[in-house]
């Protein structure tokens, strides 16, 4: 195992925050999957689960059984991790530019374009590799300035050239979930079968504000777009298929479903070739991809204390009764129902709600929204 240290840019005098990156296998073979954890960094889960998953390769690569490069950043997020106000953790935004830690990275599409065009030929698999060098080019001429810039340039700079890229997350109360790109849920149907994902959640571009794991994917299903805008006819096969996967909730942080997890990703690594062995059959689906844009958020329209009457993992049907939230100071009830069809996949963690917020979020298979599709 190659460990690298990554400092990032100080924000203060006397401190200095460093990411750290375990490379197994030989640099530059191929299959290339990269994996990091906690990128919102109160979300624990994919930290113990990198943590066994570590363990499952450094026995692998004694026995020389690691074939391609396997990247792993067990905490991608240490900015986020020193935040804490009034004693609870505040991990998903940056306090000093109140910028979520998952949106605003580059858009390689428009970088690889700009560097590419007049260069590509008629050798696909060439181009993946001219494509692969113009944004490596340019992230090596990057002088990132800030913690928060250079957080985006080091996770970038580790995982653009992966063939497979899953980001570790959760929701905070959730059963297992995915988000991906359209066009890379063939590469990630097995890790969501091996994972029993309840959820996938589909979309076919990038959708909102640059998140890391669809502006790796995204290079390579907008950049065919912007080359036949401008009039290039080249093969450009698809070089990366990202995920955000989601393991349950925040809460969710045991070694048993953590050895799960791991699990569950090793038997993913055999059977991309990354890893030597056989991978496991892979179980049924638990269910059928639904598009991002069907999913339907839940909202509060009326404060007090909220008392759920529906699971996650529950399946609903229009009109079935998710919350109650109750008025004490009038002995008001209100009944939130859902409004489409399908899976209880995610809900909030605390008990009280004001008018307007998020309760929850229900996978329907009919899309019906448009524009800001993540959220904030």
């Amino acid at each position: 195992m190659d460990i690298r240290h990554h400092p990032l840019p100080a924000a203060s005098l006397g401190s200095q925050k460093t990411v750290t990156s375990l490379h197994f296998g030989t640099p530059g073979a191929r299959p290339k999957v990269y994996l990091q954890a906690s990128l919102h960094a109160e979300e624990l889960p994919g930290m113990l689960a990198a943590h066994h998953l570590r363990q499952k390769l450094l026995a692998a690569e004694d026995a020389g059984q690691i074939r391609g490069e396997v990247v792993l950043v067990p905490v991608a997020n240490p900015i986020g991790l020193t935040q804490r106000l009034d004693h609870k953790p505040m991990g998903r935004f940056e306090f000093s530019s109140s910028e979520n830690f998952n949106r605003h990275y580059p858009d390689l599409a428009q970088v690889a374009f700009e560097r590419t065009r007049g260069k590509l030929t008629q050798d696909g698999a060439r181009n993946v590799t001219l494509v692969r060098e113009a944004v490596a080019g340019w992230l090596a001429e990057q002088q990132p300035q800030t913690e928060l810039q250079g957080l985006r340039h080091t996770l970038t700079s580790l995982a653009f050239d992966a063939d497979v890229v899953i980001d570790l997350h959760c929701d905070c109360e959730a059963v297992m979930h995915f988000y991906a790109e359209r066009h890379c849920w063939p590469v990630l149907e097995p890790l969501s079968r091996y994972l029993g994902s309840q959820a996938v959640l589909l979309a076919d571009a990038a959708t909102n504000g640059g998140p890391f794991d669809e502006q790796l994917s995204g290079l390579w299903s907008q950049l065919p777009a912007l080359l036949r805008q401008a009039g290039v006819d080249v093969p450009l096969p698809v070089g990366c298929a990202s995920t955000t996967v989601e393991l349950r909730g925040e809460a969710d942080v045991y070694h048993p479903l953590a050895e799960q997890d791991s699990a569950a990703l090793w038997s993913y690594l055999q059977h991309l070739g990354v890893v030597a062995g056989t991978a496991p059959a892979m179980p049924a689906p638990r269910c059928e991809p639904t598009p991002l844009a069907g999913s339907e958020t839940l909202k509060a329209p009326c404060p007090g204390v909220l008392v759920f009457v529906a699971d996650v993992g529950q399946h609903l049907a229009v009109g079935d009764a998710v919350a109650d939230i109750i008025d004490p100071t009038l002995g008001t009830v209100h009944t939130v129902r859902a409004g489409t069809a399908g899976v209880f996949y995610a809900r909030i963690l605390h008990r009280y709600i004001q008018t307007g917020l998020e309760i929850g979020k229900i996978a329907g298979s009919v899309p019906f929204r448009t524009g800001n599709l993540l959220g904030n």
